[in-house]
């Protein structure tokens, strides 16, 4: 609402503007009404659909290094590392990573674990969000 409409004034010598009457109360509580909305917006998205991906993530990043264990031992990070270069790879671990850091593993140890890991996060793109299935 234009504020204009409700402040008297006039002009001075000095091409300048006299307020005429008590304007406070204009200025004191201001309409952030918009800026709510788009916080609840902000809120509502994560509630409803970041916190439920993240979730779903995490527990199947949890799942597939319980997995990835039963098969080899490995440190967490290595392990994790691995999660990540065959999700990145499209569900297989690239030759360089292959050479580089996962040299000590067999062809049938790693074709076992892109297996796990292609299964336990099919559904899910690059970035880790879920699918929307038609009619979600």
């Amino acid at each position: 609402m234009p504020l204009m409409d409700f402040i008297e004034w006039r002009p001075t010598a000095d091409h300048n503007v006299e307020v005429l009457n008590d304007t406070a109360d204009l200025y004191r509580y201001f309409d952030r009404t918009e800026q709510a909305e788009f916080l609840y917006a902000c809120v509502q998205r994560t509630v409803e659909h970041d916190l439920p991906r993240e979730i779903d993530y995490l527990r199947r990043h949890d799942e597939t290094m319980a997995r990835i264990m039963e098969i080899i031992d490995m440190p967490d990070r290595l392990a994790q590392n691995l999660i990540l270069f065959i999700r990145q790879n499209d569900g297989t671990l690239s030759k360089r990573q292959r050479e580089k850091d996962f040299s000590a593993l067999t062809d049938d140890e790693v074709h076992d674990l892109e297996g796990i890991v292609q299964d336990i996060f099919d559904g899910f793109d690059a970035d880790g969000a879920r699918i929307i299935e038609m009619g979600e």
